[in-house]
């Protein structure tokens, strides 16, 4: 598998919106102005200069609402604001770490996140735990890119979080990015897939 150059930072316009698509959108349940505030960033998702000012919209508007969180860190990474998409992880970390009453030992929160590998919520602090160690390696905090790597990829059964992902990355710096973006994004996807399944099981939009 490979991973990309850390150092790379291919122009916005080559890049395509992996995420923001009114089929995916159908599913949050947030008010119609937030959905609005995110088509629009996908509209525009080749002008940071104003997708940027949607998505803080649509930030503000949500009341950090998981969805709302997880699509902006996305497209806070993919379009390389590494910085913000790490504020936005963190936030989805600390809100899911309140919620869930989980521990913040790796030691004791290792077997709670096993015991509760197909709780959505649970599946969503992984997703951003992982993301949160390929946003760190970017930024050149490769020690604890790795660190975050290697319990995610503890975890982990089929590699549907993207731990291996990331020490791929940091043993292979200089190979293609987009190739390893296309395997974070298909994990997103998949994992996103089956958030919205869950939620519709439990009766949710």
């Amino acid at each position: 598998m490979s991973s990309f150059n850390l150092q790379h930072k291919p122009p916005v316009h080559q890049r395509s919106n992996p995420q923001l698509t009114t089929n995916r959108l159908s599913w949050y349940d947030v008010p119609e102005t937030v959905k609005q505030q995110l088509m629009l960033v996908s509209a525009h998702w080749d002008q940071p200069e104003l997708a940027n000012g949607y998505m803080a919209q649509a930030l503000a508007l949500a009341d950090d609402h998981p969805d709302v969180l997880v699509s902006a860190y996305r497209y806070f990474f993919y379009t390389h604001n590494n910085d913000l998409a790490l504020q936005v992880t963190t936030r989805v970390l600390d809100k899911v770490r309140q919620t869930e009453l989980l521990p913040e030992d790796w030691t004791v929160l290792k077997p709670i996140l096993l015991d509760r590998l197909e709780d959505p919520q649970i599946r969503l602090y992984i997703n951003a735990y992982a993301a949160s160690g390929l946003i760190l390696a970017r930024l050149g905090e490769t020690e604890l890119a790795r660190r975050i790597a290697v319990r995610v990829s503890e975890i982990e059964t089929r590699n549907e979080f993207g731990g291996n992902v990331v020490r791929d990355i940091l043993d292979h710096p200089d190979d293609d990015e987009e190739d390893t973006e296309a395997n974070i994004q298909g994990n997103s996807q998949r994992n996103e897939m089956a958030n919205g399944s869950d939620r519709n099981r439990a009766g949710e939009p």
